[in-house]
């Protein structure tokens, strides 16, 4: 029987119906990695709950799964998040997962298992058509640039700091994409910090604007992926229950762009090397 697709909205997202993630043979895997190429955000929401090998097994499918280096996880299963807004984990900014890393995660699976009430949606935002949106002009000045992202962990325990370019490529679609976000991104090295926060900011604004996102609200149970490589998402903080998710992450390749067309911005006075940000 063929999958049942639904589009969500007019930007990214489709709801899928009809598949068994634990089950899915060469055929069929290879129409949900043709979904999830096309549509970026995928949601099951009558998946049935994945058990934690089957969870593992289908988002291995995609490539080698992250042993993240410090989010918990669950027992028994180190390559499986646990994500409880209890414990912290509400991440209402932003972002494109673990861009700090010189290979970036491709995709996430996750399962949210526990949900409030009310509330408690996630967002995600195209950044195809994030990169698309932006002037002719604009487009120009970003090829060839990259961008310093970076994360510290609050009790100083993790460090790690990576440079991407501003615009990727997809290595499937071939597609360009913004690859910049408010969470990690830290600033255009090819500009002074003046400058790069100017255009960060305005970047941003781009990048989350809402007529380039889909919003869902999850059933316990659903299962939801996502090209990291292509998309932003947010964890719509505005709930008082509790909500929990369990999910594994496929690990990355390097993210690509156009060839450096100028060196690193250099301060009055201060060498390539010495610039911080």
């Amino acid at each position: 029987m063929p999958f049942q697709v639904r589009p969500i909205s007019g930007s990214l997202g489709a709801e899928v119906y009809g598949v068994d993630l634990g089950s899915v043979d060469d055929e069929q895997f290879k129409e949900v990695h043709d979904l999830l190429m096309r549509h970026l955000v995928l949601f099951f929401p009558d998946a049935g709950g994945l058990t934690p090998q089957a969870h593992e097994a289908f988002g291995s499918r995609f490539g080698q799964l992250e042993v993240h280096p410090f989010l918990p996880k669950l027992e028994g299963h180190d390559k499986i998040v646990v994500l409880d807004s209890e414990q912290g984990a509400r991440a209402d900014v932003w972002h494109t997962d673990v861009t700090f890393a010189q290979s970036p995660p491709i995709a996430s699976v996750l399962q949210i298992t526990l949900t409030p009430e009310s509330g408690g949606d996630t967002m995600w935002s195209n950044q195809y058509l994030a990169y698309e949106a932006l002037s002719e002009p604009i487009r120009d000045l970003l090829e060839g640039t990259t961008a310093s992202h970076l994360f510290v962990h609050p009790n100083g325990t993790f460090r790690s700091e990576a440079e991407h370019p501003v615009v990727r490529t997809h290595p499937v679609t071939g597609r360009r994409s913004l690859y910049v976000n408010r969470m990690f991104t830290r600033r255009i090295l090819q500009l002074s910090k003046g400058e790069s926060d100017a255009l960060l900011e305005h970047l941003f604004a781009v990048s989350e604007s809402p007529q380039r996102t889909c919003r869902y609200r999850w059933v316990e149970g659903a299962v939801a992926m996502w090209d990291n490589r292509a998309t932003q998402h947010y964890a719509v903080n505005d709930y008082a229950g509790r909500r929990v998710g369990q999910r594994v992450t496929v690990m990355g390749d390097e993210p690509r762009g156009a060839e450096p067309r100028w060196g690193r911005f250099q301060e009055a006075g201060m060498s390539a090397t010495t610039v911080k940000e």
